[in-house]
């Protein structure tokens, strides 16, 4: 698949696209990601991308030409007639882990990253096909959700991740039930000040450590995002046990 990123600012994502594990999607290719700054598309001798809004008020809006010669600029690089164009926006779909797997599994698009009070409103009525908010505050600009979508995406890709099964049992998985994850340990057993690993999970018994993370999942779930345990109550996922435990608490 492959992703092009019109940006102000494309020296924020080099650091990410080569560090970490998700950097195996990004140097094989299995995610392309491609650059285009969005000054190279200003003609004039200041290389102007912004302007002050009609109507007044504060700040500055992206001006449309220059994107209008960079969207068409990648679509013929690309050879696609319509590709889809993703903005980043607080009015936009909440991204969720379906909207991510959705994602990993298609070609790709454009990542739209605005700044200041915005872009113009024409250029999104034209060539937007999905916004997309991280959640409900306001950012700088669309880099850092650019880039928490190319690694959600980028980690879902075959044999990115040291484990398959590591992303199969995320939180809002579709092992999990749409659960939130359960809490991990490793060594040491015991801390200097004496906090311990749960004994069940040194014990060997798989059963039973199976059934002590599904508890801890459904617990954590029930007291931070109710709403995902009703989700799952009302499609069936969870079950008799699941119910018995959950009376308890």
């Amino acid at each position: 698949m492959r992703f092009d990123v019109l940006t102000i600012f494309p020296e924020l994502f080099a650091p990410h696209l080569t560090h970490g594990v998700t950097r195996r999607a990004f140097e094989s290719r299995q995610v392309d990601v491609r650059l285009w700054p969005l000054r190279d598309f200003a003609e004039d001798n200041y290389r102007r991308v912004d302007d002050r809004p009609y109507g007044g008020g504060p700040g500055m809006v992206m001006l449309a030409e220059p994107l209008e010669r960079a969207l068409s600029a990648v679509k013929a690089d690309r050879g696609e007639v319509e590709p889809a164009v993703i903005h980043f926006t607080p009015t936009g779909r909440r991204l969720d882990q379906a909207l991510v797997k959705s994602l990993a599994t298609g070609p790709g698009g454009v990542l739209l990253c605005g700044r200041y009070e915005g872009i113009d409103q024409r250029v999104l009525d034209r060539h937007v096909t999905l916004e997309i908010s991280l959640g409900d505050f306001v950012l700088s600009g669309g880099e850092l959700p650019a880039l928490a979508l190319l690694d959600a995406v980028a980690r879902l890709q075959d044999g990115v991740l040291g484990d398959a099964q590591s992303h199969q049992q995320d939180s809002f998985s579709e092992t999990s039930d749409g659960l939130l994850d359960c809490p991990h340990y490793s060594r040491p057993e015991v801390l200097p000040d004496g906090r311990e690993v749960p004994p069940v999970l040194l014990s060997g018994h798989h059963a039973d450590i199976r059934r002590w993370r599904r508890e801890r999942s459904l617990a954590l779930t029930a007291a931070r995002r109710p709403e995902l345990l009703e989700a799952a109550r009302a499609a069936g996922r969870l079950s008799k046990a699941d119910e018995a435990f959950l009376a308890k608490l």
